[in-house]
Parts: C-alpha cells; sequence; structure tokens
C-alpha cells in the first residue's frame, strides 16, 4: 500500500475521531447539557431553560451604573464638627440608578392606581390610599408665605415633573415596590402572556404581585385562568398571528393552559426597584467614570460634576450655576437675569447636565432618601463591599398544606407611626413574611438574627450571644438614647403620649434613615456626595424627595464580550 495514502488515511480516522471527541466533549453546550449530554429544550420534552438570554435589559427610567472601588466619605470640608464621615474604601456591584427623581407625575399615577383599586371610599381600604398621600404642609412656615406650593405643587400640570416632596422614606419604599409590579405586569402583556389591557381592568381581589406570581402564580392576577385564557393566544394573533415560542410551552400550543413566566425564563425582573444604598447613591453622584478613563483624578473630585466650583468655566455656558442650591442669606436663585440658577424652589428634572454617569440633580435641587438605617459610622471593619445597614431578614409564611399564604383583602393590616399617620402594612395578593427563626440561622456564621439594624452598634445586643432575661427589652438595653413617643386608639381617637424627658441626648434609633445630596435650601457644603444627614423614616420635608435603583444581575459590564462555550 503506497505509504502516503496510509499517512492520509490515518490522518483522516484521526481528525474524525478528534471532531466527535469534540462534539461529544462539548465544544458548544447551548442546546445540550453540560453535566449530562443530554438536549435542552427538546420538543418531546425534558429540561427546558433559556439558552438565549443575553443580559439584563434597563427597566423603565434606570441607566446602568457600572460597579467600582471608591473611597467613600471623603468629605471636603466638616464646617458642622460632627465627624459623622470617615474615608473608607469600598467596592459596589454593578447596578441601575433612575435618570431623575421620582416626579409629582409618577408619584400621581401611583395615586391614581391606588384610588381606583382600592377605592377610599370603602373603609376597608380608605387608609392605604390616604396612607400614600405626600404630606403638602410641609411647604408651610409661620413666617412666611407658601400656600400656593401647598395648594398646587404637588397636583398642578405646572408642577408635574418637578421632584416629589412631602414623602416620608415609608411612602419612598411602597412606591418602589408598586413600581415593580406594574413594570412586570407591563411586561407579561407585551411579551403575550396576559389579555392585553387586561391590567386597567384589576381590583383589590386580584392585583399582580411580582412575588406571588412567581412562587403561586394561580393565585395572582397574570396567573389565573380566566386571565390566561384566550389571553396569550388572543394578543399573539393580533401581532402575528401565529404563536410566539414559549420556553413552558415548547410545543407550541397557543390555547395551552397554565402558561406561566418563571424566574427561570428571564423574561420578568426577579430584580426590584428600591431605594439605593448610601454606598450606592454616593459612588454614582461622584461620577468618577470620566475621570478614571482619563486617569486625572487627582483630588479634583468634590462635586457631581468635575471640578471644586459650583459654576460653569465652559466658555459657552461659563458663569451657569450647576445645580438648584441657596447661594446665601435670603438668596435661593441669585439676582435676575445673568446670575440666576433659574430656581428658588425645585426646579424641572434635567434643568441642569448630568454627571458623568447620565444622572440628573446628584447635588442640589432636592436632598434624596438612601435604603440605609443611620449610624455616625460606617463599619468597614466588617464589611467593604455592597455596604448597607438596615437589613431585616424574612420568609415566605407557609400554611399547613406546605403552599405559601397570598394575603386577601381580609388580611390587611394598618400601622399607626408615631406621628399618627396610618399606612398599609400590606396589600392584597402579596406573600406575608415573617422573621426568619432558629430553622434560618442555625450554625450560620453569616447572620444569627432576622433584625440586623443594629449589628456591631457596640450595645449589649449587638453581641451574638447576648440574651435579654426581661420579656421586653428594657430601655436601659439600648445604645442611642432617643426619644419614645407612643401613639395608641383610644374611644375618642389616636391618643398621641409625647416623649417629655429632659435627658434625651440624640434622635438615633433603628428608625433613622440617612439621605443625601444638598436641596435648594442648603448651601454648597451639603452638595459635596459624601455628606450625610439622618430623619426620622416617618417624617418628610418639603425639600426631601428620592429615585430609584435596581440590582443588576449577572456581568459586571454591558461591553459585548465573546461568550465561551
Amino acid at each position: 500500500m503506497n505509504r502516503n495514502l496510509v499517512f492520509k488515511t490515518l490522518a483522516f480516522s484521526l481528525s474524525t475521531m478528534l471532531l466527535v471527541s469534540c462534539s461529544r466533549n462539548g465544544k458548544d453546550y447551548k442546546n445540550s447539557s453540560r453535566a449530562t449530554g443530554w438536549s435542552i429544550n427538546d420538543k418531546d420534552g425534558g429540561f427546558q431553560a433559556n439558552t438565549d438570554y443575553k443580559e439584563q435589559e434597563a427597566a423603565p427610567g434606570l441607566i446602568f451604573i457600572e460597579g467600582g472601588t471608591f473611597t467613600m466619605g471623603r468629605v471636603q470640608d466638616d464646617v458642622m464638627h460632627d465627624w459623622n464621615n470617615t474615608p473608607t474604601q469600598q467596592h459596589v456591584q454593578s447596578f441601575y440608578m433612575d435618570e431623575t427623581e421620582v416626579t409629582n407625575l409618577m408619584y400621581l399615577e401611583y395615586l391614581d392606581y391606588l384610588k381606583k383599586v382600592f377605592p377610599p371610599e370603602e373603609a376597608n381600604y380608605r387608609n392605604i390610599y390616604y396612607g400614600a398621600l405626600p404630606d403638602t404642609l410641609v411647604w408651610r412656615n409661620r413666617l412666611g408665605f407658601n400656600e400656593t406650593m401647598t395648594e398646587n405643587y404637588l397636583r398642578h400640570p405646572a408642577y408635574a415633573r418637578y421632584p416629589v416632596v412631602g414623602v416620608s422614606w415609608i411612602q419612598a419604599v411602597e412606591f418602589s415596590t408598586w413600581r415593580t409590579n406594574r413594570y412586570n405586569e407591563y411586561v407579561l402583556e407585551e411579551e403575550g402572556y396576559t389579555q392585553k389591557d387586561a391590567k386597567y381592568n384589576v381590583d383589590a381581589q386580584s392585583t399582580f404581585d411580582t412575588d406571588t406570581y412567581l412562587q403561586a402564580p394561580s393565585l395572582t392576577y397574570g396567573g389565573q385562568d380566566d386571565v390566561i385564557r384566550g389571553g396569550r393566544s388572543s394578543v399573539q394573533r393580533e401581532k402575528n398571528n401565529t404563536p410566539r415560542a414559549n420556553p413552558n410551552n415548547p410545543g407550541g400550543n397557543p390555547e395551552a393552559k397554565d402558561i406561566y413566566v418563571q424566574m427561570k425564563d428571564g423574561i420578568i425582573s426577579t430584580t426590584k426597584y428600591r431605594l439605593p444604598t448610601e454606598a450606592e447613591w454616593e459612588y454614582a453622584a461622584l461620577g468618577l467614570v470620566g475621570l478614571r478613563e482619563y486617569n486625572v483624578y487627582r483630588g479634583r473630585k468634590k462635586y457631581p460634576w468635575d471640578g471644586a466650583y459650583t459654576r460653569s468655566g465652559n466658555r459657552k455656558t461659563r458663569g451657569d450655576q450647576l445645580a438648584n442650591f441657596k447661594q446665601g442669606d435670603g438668596d435661593y436663585g441669585g439676582i435676575a437675569g445673568w446670575s440666576d440658577d433659574n430656581a428658588d424652589i425645585t426646579a424641572e428634572i434635567k434643568s441642569y447636565a448630568p454627571n458623568d454617569h447620565g444622572l440628573y440633580d446628584m447635588a442640589g435641587n432636592v436632598s434624596e432618601w438612601v435604603a440605609d438605617v443611620y449610624r455616625p459610622i460606617v463599619d468597614d471593619e466588617f464589611n467593604d463591599f455592597n455596604y448597607y445597614r438596615g437589613n431585616v431578614y424574612t420568609k415566605n409564611a407557609i400554611n399547613e398544606d406546605g403552599t405559601v399564604k397570598v394575603l386577601t383583602t381580609e388580611d390587611i393590616i394598618y400601622d399607626t407611626l408615631q406621628n399618627g399617620k396610618i399606612v398599609a402594612r400590606n396589600l392584597p395578593g402579596e406573600i406575608l413574611q415573617v422573621p426568619v427563626d432558629d430553622e434560618e440561622t442555625y450554625l450560620r456564621t453569616q447572620f444569627s438574627d432576622s433584625d440586623n439594624r443594629n449589628f456591631r452598634d457596640g450595645d449589649k445586643q449587638s453581641s451574638r450571644y447576648y440574651q435579654s432575661f426581661s420579656d421586653t427589652d428594657s430601655e436601659s438595653d439600648r445604645m442611642y438614647d432617643s426619644p419614645i413617643n407612643r401613639i395608641s386608639a383610644g374611644e375618642d381617637g389616636l391618643n398621641k403620649e409625647y416623649d417629655k424627658a429632659n435627658d434625651r441626648t440624640t434622635l438615633i434609633d433603628d428608625e433613622v434613615r440617612v439621605y443625601k445630596g444638598g436641596s435648594w435650601r442648603d448651601r454648597e457644603y451639603w452638595l459635596d456626595p459624601a455628606q450625610r444627614r439622618y430623619l426620622p423614616q416617618t417624617m418628610a420635608t418639603d425639600d426631601i424627595g428620592f429615585r430609584n435603583a435596581m440590582s443588576r444581575v449577572g456581568s459586571k459590564s454591558t461591553k459585548n464580550k465573546t461568550p465561551r462555550n
């Protein structure tokens, strides 16, 4: 036999074996399992998974903030001499943040929804709507004429694009939850999983909740048979007369029942609108990304913009104010004309240039609530990754039959806050949450309690092995000697007991939250993103608003990268 022919035959055989081996060993595992070699998304059955998922899309109003390391708490001045900030190096994961503050128009949409779904005319729902109303009386001043804002600022269309104020921290959190559910409701309709415009016909008995839909879809709007039946097929017929491929219905039957989106499908957002943490807010406000790209930091970053001055140095806009703040006693906007900052109270969103992340009004206009419980010191010795103080861990309540407990209209519980405002602790359609217990904390090293707001405060209760020998924690167990105001229901209404003790020394407790950024009422000192202040979470002012954030899942960066098999 020809030797060359033998070598060619052997070479062909080896190459064939290598190709088969590579195929079996999975150079491309897109539609086969790296664990077992079995097919994935086979029409005849088997494991179903979304193998075409690219990356998380930015939800409405949000822009991407790539995470990184920064020095948190680097204040340039300390004229207040409160020393509540010590520079610490922190790392923040990538996340999304609202481009602007939440506006009056956005908040009015929330109020309109509550009023339609939970009519305040019905006694059982009345405080759901009234508990969400901003406090418009925050504009009043005993020696100032501000009734124009009191009567018009929230609802008049002239202020529609102005940041909402008079909202407490608790109300901001509730708005964030509502926004998450309405966005996912919209996505389900757009993807053809629910009937078109069905979201306009819901009532208190059939509201949509994201967690409930993922855990027990048949118990919430979007998973109920009367909404699903004909929903997906009719929507798809309107679009293109053919049903879209459905990961939960690989056969493509448009009349199939129980077609529910699951977390593994990556269709609805499992990360939620929320308040940003203090570390996230400060990192986003600094906008270091532009300086890092050109390697020209050199300590010039005092404000969200580049430089140490509040006026523009650019040729076209030289002398213009870069934020809405109080320039001096009695000077809220400057002299009318060239030096005016075009605002005396709040300003319309996007009135000033954004920072390098594309975020508007991270200095001035209104201060903003963040998620953290306030403490004078950021404990970087315990954690320097995604720092946050305020974790209260809960779990789903489980019925005797093993299903999650979904709340009904009869299960609504109202809380009376210390300021007398009544708010709903939960809403129909939500899964009841209960504190974690020993079943979750036994032999764990990361956490030992459900409530971690006062962890490592220095008080006795912060000790891992602290044990109280009284039925209720005595006042002496508290580290911070803050006032204790009590409110209770009586025959003639609410009985308010004000703390009249003369030995109270602080307002700090577990119900006090951080707010960041300067406002239209503040001097330029507070425009430094590192500055921090605090206020009880039940209170509201005319210069504090908020914006939402959302965690990012998956890669740290949005830059396109070639995936590896």
